[in-house]
């Protein structure tokens, strides 16, 4: 097997408890690398379109890449695939900290998990020991509490990845946490409630193994010399986190507010950013395994009307999702949000949506006080957003019908409602305007899980990042269209290659990585030897292998769309995107079809 590879895959069936380790060789690894790519490749042998994601036949798929435990800054990370609850098509979400670290040291580069357990159950991993453990006591439990009461249990330096009760109920927004109360979270497309339809409460991992590298010398010096750039590029992030640039954000007309509907909010946006967390909650930094950043913020909030809080402090998506968007103002309730959030184990992203969507109807009178259990749900309630999020992660009154995501509750409410759900293909949208980045209107449209800017990261490199060694010499007029196809193909490519590896992709929004260097890594790591060109064309392979999973899914241009408010409604500062020459273009340089469909020629091209 390869450097930056252990070679097996553990195969767990909860059903009967089989469990079965599984070789993979060179070959495999050559043409999907690993991390959600690799695991696009098993998703995609297992299931079709007739699997229900809540079913015992919905694998799990946890997979680590070849740079995971390698020490290459950035690469404390995992990636988690699935069918998504949610959008009933392809379905992934990352998460930081140690865990992935751990579970290749423990001897293996993933797992997948299939059937049901006949009762609750977690799973310790232990230097290629696997165990059962009864999780009847856990079940109920937040991620915090079961988390601490795994630890205590097993008495190592373990990490977990833990569901909580939102996970348990399988609501479509449950997310997977791990760390504890850090929660370095798998937040996307319902993955929690995946692992909760299986009856599975944890995933403990530890191991001691060493990854082995096919050039030490070499890639230690090389981390020597790049690490002080990283350090140099990235120390506004460590400072005040992802949420240092809200201000700037604002100006340009990408933060977004009132459910992407209101234009300026100068004056709310100043009260949450990440130099007022610095100044009032903020009491430490934290980082994930192998990375020189530490955007990590831990806070605490000891009195007041939104203590207590301590742990995990909340990132820019977060204030995005449970502040601006629903105007509330307060970092207290927002910090305690996201707690709460953490808690039950809800997508923070998923939870602000249908919160401001759920503001929006009660405003317009869908929705009133009898439906929300008396909550006030207006605009900029602090104290409702919080009680809110209480009643999703319970599944209380209206909370139970929001947990199933925005598209389910705006159909459910029926009216006009669908028409201010903020979502493509059922996945609410990411944080960043896509009518202030045209690459992100593009990209939103066509991710393979939903409207992600992790899928291309381009809105980085319309503002002042680049990407030279793709061609990416200057920043790109970020209303231009003539380009734009192009441009968001290589950044996609890229970011498939990231989450491949798998990388953290702050290193390419910071400037402090680019795609050479990404190369050189990988094949110091792994002995590959391979030219920048087949390197981005592993990433080409990922993402058309998961546009092909979706197209048997039922997915073709017809969904390649954006909300409403996305392409009618100019704020101050938009220009409405042109998504239908975007999308033309961009089918016509992915060798896809008028509807959006992988060509013969080109699943000839890439070995599909």
């Amino acid at each position: 097997m390869s450097s930056g590879y252990i070679g097996r895959i553990l195969r767990i069936d909860l059903s009967n408890r089989e469990i079965q380790i599984e070789q993979i060789d060179e070959g495999v690894t050559k043409l999907w690398v690993g991390g959600s790519s690799l695991g696009a490749k098993f998703l995609y042998d297992s299931t079709d379109e007739r699997t229900d994601a809540l079913s015992p036949d919905n694998p799990l798929i946890f997979m680590t890449g070849p740079l995971t435990g390698s020490s290459v800054p950035g690469t404390g990370r995992h990636e988690v695939v699935f069918k998504s609850p949610l959008t009933n098509m392809f379905g992934r979400s990352g998460a930081g900290g140690r865990w992935g670290v751990l579970l290749k040291r423990a001897g293996f580069d993933g797992i997948i998990l299939t059937g049901k357990s006949n009762e609750p159950v977690y799973l310790w991993i232990n230097d290629g020991k696997v165990e059962f453990k009864p999780a009847s006591h856990l079940w109920g439990k937040d991620t915090y509490d079961a988390n601490q009461a795994i630890i205590e249990e097993l008495g190592k330096k373990i990490s977990t990845a833990v569901i909580g009760p939102a996970g348990e109920r399988m609501t479509r927004i449950a997310c997977i946490c791990h760390e504890g109360n850090h929660a370095r979270v798998a937040g996307r497309c319902g993955v929690g409630a995946v692992m909760g339809s299986k009856n599975l409460k944890a995933i403990a991992v530890y191991g001691t193994g060493k990854v082995m590298v096919a050039e030490p010398e070499k890639l230690h010096s090389y981390i020597k010399e790049m690490l002080p750039q990283i350090q140099q590029i990235t120390k506004g992030m460590n400072a005040f986190g992802t949420t240092g640039g809200i201000m700037n954000y604002e100006k340009l007309g990408n933060f977004p507010h009132k459910n992407w509907a209101q234009s300026d909010w100068e004056e709310g946006a100043a009260k949450i950013t990440g130099q007022v967390m610095a100044e009032t909650i903020l009491t430490g930094r934290y980082a994930c395994m192998n990375c020189p950043v530490g955007c990590g913020r831990t806070v605490k909030i000891s009195e007041g009307p939104f203590a207590p809080v301590d742990g995990g402090g909340p990132e820019y998506e977060t204030v995005a999702a449970l502040g601006s968007n629903c105007l509330v103002d307060n970092l207290q309730a927002i910090a305690k949000a996201n707690e709460l959030c953490n808690r039950y184990g809800l997508d923070t992203m998923s939870t602000g949506a249908v919160i401001g969507f759920a503001m929006e109807a009660y405003e317009k009178g869908l929705i009133t006080k009898e439906d929300t259990g008396g909550i006030d749900l207006r605009w900029g309630n602090a104290n409702a957003l919080v009680d809110m999020v209480n009643k999703i992660g319970q599944g209380k009154d209206i909370g139970l019908l929001l947990g199933e995501g925005v598209k389910r509750a705006a159909e459910k409410i029926g009216h006009n409602a669908i028409e201010f759900a903020i979502q493509t293909k059922g996945l609410s949208s990411s944080y960043h305007d896509p009518r202030c980045f045209f690459s992100q209107a593009l990209n939103y449209a066509t991710t393979p899980r939903g409207p992600c800017h992790n899928g291309s990261q381009s809105h980085s490199c319309e503002m002042k990042g680049t990407q030279p060694d793709l061609g990416i010499t200057e920043p790109q007029d970020r209303h231009q269209v003539e380009g734009k196809a192009e441009f968001t193909i290589k950044l996609q490519n890229l970011m498939a290659m990231f989450d491949g590896l798998v990388m953290c992709k702050f290193m390419h929004a910071t400037g402090s990585i680019r795609a050479k260097p990404m190369l050189d890594y990988f094949n110091m790591v792994t002995g590959f030897g391979w030219s920048l060109d087949e390197f981005m064309k592993a990433g080409e392979r990922a993402l058309n292998l998961q546009r092909l999973y979706n197209v048997r899914c039922g997915i073709s241009r017809k969904d390649d769309i954006l909300p409403p408010r996305f392409l009618t409604l100019k704020r101050s500062r938009d220009q409405l995107p042109p998504i239908g020459r975007l999308l033309s273009d961009y089918y016509e340089l992915r060798g896809w079809s008028e509807d959006g469909i992988p060509t013969e020629a080109k699943k000839k091209e890439l070995a599909l």
